[in-house]
């Protein structure tokens, strides 16, 4: 696979749905995933879970992030998705207890043999692009992504993303770039880094400090798709155009279209409250912005709130989001 350029969209769970990806895509994403999926969800519902997938010309390419503990299935699962996407992920990285507890995401790190196991049997299933996500390790110290990193490599994958925390840190402290830079190093497939992206000038210092072949952006994105878009106006002019409210303002109805045209408007006004918990961000009554959303029940609720946003003023610089990816 070769895409435009090596800037592209993490999986997030509950997040990276069709509209989203849509988004990112338009604003410069090279390569957008899915959710996780559920391993054994596609082997034992199937059709309900292939819903996950459901993708457009606009959506490619598309990586499809698949998650589990069995080898076996995982080989069932990849060859039941091979024509949903362009590329294949192990996510070997979540940290959630919902995850872990079942031997899969994380979890998986205490268990290097399985890695092996599990990378050459989705390996023989399918002859799409395959790629895992892993953290440094479980614990911190127990660093393990170099002999993880290695196992991929020996076996049949293609590059590997590394988000360089350890399991027990979830999402607090700050992410080790160096540990990207030893695991570019050693390898000869490609290295994305993932982990404190939320502006384009981290973005580019990533790659810059790390030597890193790809960066994944997952919180960054989360109410700034700009982000694609101002990465490669930094790398090629050393500007990145600032977000204006009103730009805010039309992200949100863009997206609430996107909702409603997928789920009904309902699900559509659900959905949107959160990513509005996003979006209002760095400019002046943003708060109340968020807490206004939370009573929105129509479409028409959230058209008024966009007009809100129309009216303020730019504040010097967007609040880097406290989601987790």
């Amino acid at each position: 696979m070769t895409l435009a350029h090596n800037v592209v969209l993490a999986p997030l769970a509950g997040i990276t749905n069709l509209p989203f990806r849509l988004i990112c895509h338009r604003y410069g994403a090279a390569l957008a995933y899915t959710e996780m999926v559920s391993v054994n969800g596609l082997v034992r519902e199937g059709t309900k879970t292939l819903a996950l997938l459901k993708s457009t010309p606009e959506d490619r390419p598309l990586g499809i992030q698949l998650f589990g503990d069995k080898p076996h299935d995982l080989a069932e699962a990849a060859r039941m998705v091979e024509g949903y996407g362009d590329l294949l992920d192990i996510n070997m990285g979540c940290p959630v207890r919902k995850v872990v507890g079942t031997g899969a995401g994380s979890a998986l790190l205490q268990e290097p043999l399985k890695i092996a196991a599990m990378v050459r049997a989705v390996r023989k299933a399918t002859t799409l692009p395959l790629t895992i996500k892993i953290r440094s390790g479980w614990h911190c110290g127990d660093n393990v992504f170099r002999e993880v990193g290695h196992i991929a490599e020996a076996e049949g994958c293609d590059a590997i993303t590394l988000h360089p925390r350890s399991r027990t840190m979830m999402f607090s402290g700050q992410a080790d770039w160096n540990q990207l830079a030893e695991l570019k190093s050693a390898l000869s497939i490609p290295v994305l880094g993932s982990g404190d992206l939320f502006t384009a000038e981290d973005c580019l210092r990533m790659l810059t400090v790390t030597g890193c072949d790809g960066i994944m952006i997952a919180r960054g994105a989360l109410g700034n798709p700009w982000i694609f878009r101002q990465v490669q106006e930094l790398a090629r002019t050393g500007i990145a155009t600032p977000v204006t409210p009103p730009e805010r303002a039309d992200m949100i109805e863009s997206h609430l279209a996107l909702f409603i045209e997928e789920l009904g408007e309902a699900v559509a006004v659900r959905e949107i409250k959160k990513h509005i918990g996003w979006y209002a961000k760095g400019f002046a009554g943003a708060s109340e912005i968020r807490r206004a959303a939370n009573s929105a029940h129509l479409a028409a609720d959230i058209f008024h709130l966009t007009e809100r946003i129309r009216t303020v003023a730019v504040s010097d610089r967007p609040a880097a989001t406290d989601y987790a990816d």
